[in-house]
């Protein structure tokens, strides 16, 4: 390998360390990432949980792809392993990995992984949003089909989003054509019953 390779490898590696010593991470193995993304997305254990018991670990597993992607790692290759190290396969997958990315991109338009947002991510508390006209609020988790509509949903990883909290607030239980498409899509993947598609069909005529 060339001397100017060598060096700008180097140089590389001492900002990478740079940056995690600044945001407080310590860059582990992408399977330690997938193993506690993973526990943290698993349906079986979901299904168990209380009400909107999952919103915290909408949270967590931002985090961890925002750390995997500071040490380097790609958040999509982390997503896509985690998804299926959780059991998950065909259009489930899909939608879990497609929503988890999705967040991700969202909690960093809004300046939520800073220092501070990635510390309280880690917790599964709610960082500030720091971006946007939102700025200063809370970031919070929203159901895209209202748990109100089809409460089964309220726990499944690919229908949370974040959303600043006074947006959330602002909503109300519609169903639209966003709705009714994830729908059908999550009843293809085995997510949501023939009865709760039905439900969610009479609510949105």
């Amino acid at each position: 390998m060339k001397v100017l390779e060598m060096k700008k490898i180097m140089i590389w590696a001492w900002v990478l360390c740079l940056l995690l010593s600044a945001t407080g991470v310590q860059a582990d193995s992408v399977a330690t990432y997938v193993a506690r993304i993973s526990s943290l997305i698993e349906p079986a254990k979901l299904a168990t949980l209380g009400k909107r018991a999952a919103n915290p670990r909408v949270e967590k597993y931002v985090a961890q792809l925002a750390e995997a992607r500071l040490a380097g790692n790609n958040p999509t290759n982390v997503a896509n392993e985690a998804v299926a190290k959780a059991g998950m396969t065909g259009t489930g997958a899909k939608l879990t990995s497609d929503a988890m990315l999705r967040n991700l991109t969202i909690a960093d338009r809004l300046g939520c992984l800073d220092v501070e947002g990635l510390s309280e991510m880690r917790k599964g508390k709610a960082p500030t949003v720091r971006r946007g006209p939102y700025a200063g609020d809370q970031l919070s988790v929203d159901h895209i089909i209202p748990r109100a509509v089809v409460p089964e949903l309220d726990n499944v990883i690919a229908n949370l989003e974040l959303m600043p909290l006074r947006m959330n607030e602002s909503k109300n239980d519609k169903v639209g054509a966003r709705q009714l498409a994830l729908g059908k899509e999550l009843h293809v993947a085995r997510l949501l019953s023939k009865a709760g598609l039905t439900i969610l069909e009479s609510a949105g005529k």
